[in-house]
């Protein structure tokens, strides 16, 4: 049975979130290349409070990248609800895209979280480093499916320990195969 509301983590220290973030494990999405590894999000917080977003991927040795910006949904709420604006396609950033991102939880030591959207399509388990511990990663799975995901659609992302630093960049190609679901 679905929970009607998502349980979401209040109070975020926005500052003690910012940096990078590895993707451990996501559900597959249509703006991800499907051959993406390395999969990483990196966050700093903007003066005015919102959050310059830089997720990055590599697909066939080529780095994929996409900047966004973050912000509270609700700012007079204590809800760690955010919305994201990306502006697409990649090659000529012009129509605005918002999504949701909803801290559904966060360890005390801000080190590992479980981030999701209230359609329940999409969800993310990301880590500090590269690499989370067994036992840490089905504690996470365990409360989306608690959540009302099917954790059946998660998949891995593939991270090395040393993850790439820049490198040629594919300026969109992927994004125009996703759409034609290649």
């Amino acid at each position: 049975m679905v929970k009607k509301d998502l349980d979401v983590v209040k109070g975020v220290d926005l500052e003690r979130y910012m940096g990078r973030w590895y993707e451990i494990a996501s559900i597959p999405s249509f703006f991800v290349p499907k051959s993406g590894v390395d999969t990483r999000a990196t966050y700093t917080l903007n003066q005015d409070g919102t959050v310059h977003v830089l997720n990055e991927t590599w697909s066939d040795g080529k780095r994929v990248a996409i900047e966004g910006t973050a912000y509270k949904a609700d700012p007079k709420s204590d809800e760690a609800k955010l919305k994201v604006k990306f502006y697409v396609p990649p090659f000529l950033p012009i129509i605005p895209v918002v999504g949701n991102y909803w801290v559904l939880y966060l360890d005390n030591d801000y080190q590992y979280a479980l981030i999701g959207e209230p359609t329940r399509k999409y969800l993310w388990i990301l880590c500090r480093k590269t690499q989370l511990e067994d036992e840490i990663y089905e504690m996470l799975v365990q409360k989306a499916r608690n959540e009302g995901y099917d954790p059946s659609k998660l998949r891995k992302t593939p991270q090395s320990n040393h993850p790439p630093e820049g490198g040629p960049q594919d300026k969109g190609t992927w994004w125009l195969k996703s759409l034609i679901g290649k």
